[in-house]
């Protein structure tokens, strides 16, 4: 069964003025939707074509460089859409806002840390708010499109609940070389309310 593109949640030009209508139809139309076909493609005739794009990830390791970009790729911005809204933006409550208060102290370290985390990655990559096996939170960033989730030495860091691209493809028609912007221009669009079912359901 061939993966494909779940819908955008809102139109292309409803996150601006802080992700444009220009990027998303790039970001979503063409990058996303190259890597679902190549995904595809790279699994055709394959066991992997019976698994979740989780399960892939999971089991990344077995399998080819093309699969783990592409698959890779796949899930990282099915998330990314996901967390995104509108008319998000603001601090996290319940549940998840303990425990980010918990993890880093409060909501502006937590803020503070991610940023870096997102600055600090060199070229192309993520950063992520991640889950761990006992519940609590971690923000740790991948390269390219690696995940928290794949069973590789230095990448696997819990289950993501919450990613940021840092591609340049993400933000570079509007931000240009700017990337500090970008991701301060990302607190203003999060959708909490779906980080938070994220982590209720990584926690259970």
């Amino acid at each position: 069964m061939a993966f494909t593109q779940a819908p955008l949640p809102y139109a292309e030009n409803a996150l601006e003025p802080y992700i444009d209508a220009q990027t998303m139809n790039i970001h979503y139309g063409k990058h996303h939707a190259a890597y679902v076909s190549n995904l595809n493609n790279a699994i055709a005739g394959t066991e992997a074509e019976n698994l979740s794009i989780e399960e892939i990830c999971r089991n990344i390791s077995k399998y080819s460089v093309a699969v783990r970009n592409n698959g890779g790729g796949h899930y990282n911005h099915t998330l990314f859409w996901e967390i995104l809204a509108p008319n998000g933006g603001g601090v996290p409550s319940g549940e998840l806002g303990e425990a980010i208060n918990k993890a880093f102290g409060s909501y502006d370290a937590f803020k503070e840390e991610f940023s870096k985390a997102a600055m600090g990655r060199f070229g192309s990559g993520w950063a992520w708010l991640c889950v761990m096996e006992d519940g609590s939170l971690k923000i740790c960033s991948t390269a390219n499109q690696d995940n928290p989730l794949m069973d590789i030495e230095g990448v696997r860091c819990g289950t993501p609940i919450l990613g940021l691209d840092v591609w340049e493809h993400a933000y570079y028609l509007k931000y240009q070389n700017r990337r500090a912007e970008y991701v301060a221009a990302f607190f203003n669009i999060i959708n909490w309310e779906k980080v938070a079912e994220k982590f209720a359901a990584a926690k259970q």
